[in-house]
């Protein structure tokens, strides 16, 4: 504060005489000068099919404007974490900007206002749009710190104060879920609850991947898109629906040993998950208890077959993606107790981490020969662009990426790669779960 005065004060004193003969209007010098003094902006930051991105970023102004031009504005950003070394390339660099328009102060455009907001080119590759890392040292994906400065390459006026992040879909749920069982292990959820009036309302429960742990539950929402699962397209398929996204401070697959499971030791966080579950049910009695799915992908995915197997009877259905779980580990006692669950699993052949022929292909065949009679399998070849924004069937994610296909709503297909049918009509996997029922 102090100084800032004392440069008003000098820059009063260099610009009197010079009003004095010219006769130029002080005030206007001394806008011209405050024009130059970094001003605030808030960032959104949205999930994508291959995580997530600042997509766009709104930048205060000092006066109402009715028109921008996004020629006039230049974004740099920088990424770094106390947990890792980033390297040079993917820490700091430019944006492109690809659209402005004038907008309110959430990004909603409007015919004037004191706020402008710049829409950024993102995609799969493009490292600098995340300001999320994966770091395998720290556990998984984490926030990172994410500086932008927004230049308007005209007046010179700079933006670089972040003061604000929305997270579209993400900030519609309840962030601070915590649950302790038997006073040993504590989890994190968020939660979301359906805007309807059904006396009754299914639940949707979604168990994240190996990546995701901790205790900030906006990770497992926005590391993928899993957040989705709130949308108006998703929740109109349910006539509305709770979502619970618990959080393991770990990975699901923690053994007592620390290492990994893949299904033939116990895990340490069953039987706290299913305290969880119930709990909330009973905290929550809008809750359908006859329409209860879970599911989840790769370490979530272990998790859901794993309660599918252990309460057969709690759950309407389950949808899991590249499944985890080992079939070598799944007894022919567990596949007859399971059998009659509705399950839709999705995975792809070239997934390296969850190799398809230890887990989800012997296990489906299993079901199929026990006479399952509610049990689909979407076997992708790849996993793709699904947008068509990034290069559509042409543009190819790691093979473990197969959840992609269920935030999108996009498996449609038997393992026969015949379309799945209801009641005779093709059906996608939130379609085909939201009618099933206990």
């Amino acid at each position: 504060m102090e100084n800032t005065i004392f440069k008003s004060i000098i820059w009063g004193l260099v610009i009197a005489p010079i009003h004095l003969l010219s006769n130029e209007p002080i005030t206007e010098l001394l806008q011209s000068e405050k024009s130059k003094e970094a001003g605030e902006y808030t960032l959104i930051v949205e999930g994508y099919d291959w995580g997530s991105a600042a997509s766009r970023v709104i930048l205060s102004l000092d006066e109402t404007v009715s028109s921008v031009s996004s020629n006039d504005y230049e974004v740099s950003v920088r990424r770094s974490t106390e947990h890792a070394q980033i390297p040079d390339e993917m820490a700091s660099g430019k944006r492109t900007v690809q659209y402005a328009y004038v907008s309110d102060k959430n990004g909603n455009r409007v015919a004037e206002g004191k706020f402008l907001t710049l829409l950024l080119t993102v995609g799969p590759d493009m490292v600098l749009a995340s300001p999320m890392q994966y770091i395998p040292s720290a556990g998984g994906n984490l926030w990172i710190d994410y500086h932008m400065t927004i230049t308007n390459t005209k007046t010179g006026q700079v933006w670089d104060k972040e003061t604000h992040r929305i997270l579209p879909l993400a900030n519609e749920f309840d962030l601070t879920g915590k649950y302790m069982y038997n006073n040993d292990i504590s989890l994190t959820y968020a939660s979301f609850k359906p805007k309807t009036s059904n006396k009754k309302s299914p639940l949707i429960i979604w168990l994240h991947g190996g990546g995701e742990g901790g205790t900030d539950t906006t990770i497992p929402l926005m590391a993928n898109r899993a957040a989705n699962y709130a949308s108006d397209e998703i929740q109109s398929l349910f006539g509305g629906a709770y979502v619970l996204v618990p959080q393991s401070p770990t990975f699901w697959m923690q053994s007592a040993s620390g290492e990994y499971t893949r299904g033939k030791e116990n895990d340490i966080y069953n039987e706290a998950l299913m305290g969880l579950i119930k709990k909330y049910v009973a905290d929550h009695p809008q809750i359908d208890a006859d329409r209860i799915y879970v599911g989840g992908c790769s370490n979530g995915g272990y998790m859901s077959l794993k309660l599918i197997i252990l309460y057969p009877d709690y759950f309407a259905a389950g949808y899991i993606s590249a499944l985890a779980y080992q079939s070598q580990f799944i007894t022919d006692e567990q596949i007859q107790k399971i059998k009659n669950v509705p399950i839709w699993f999705v995975h792809s052949k070239d997934d390296p981490v969850t190799i398809p022929e230890e887990t989800v292909v012997p296990l489906y065949k299993r079901l199929m020969e026990a006479k399952a009679k509610n049990v689909h399998f979407s076997y992708y070849d790849n996993v793709v662009d699904i947008t068509g924004f990034f290069g559509g069937p042409n543009y190819r994610y790691h093979g473990h990426f197969s959840w992609i296909y269920s935030h999108a709503n996009h498996a449609d297909f038997d393992f026969q790669g015949n379309p799945v049918l209801l009641e005779g009509k093709p059906v996608t996997i939130m379609e085909w779960m939201a009618v099933q029922r206990n």
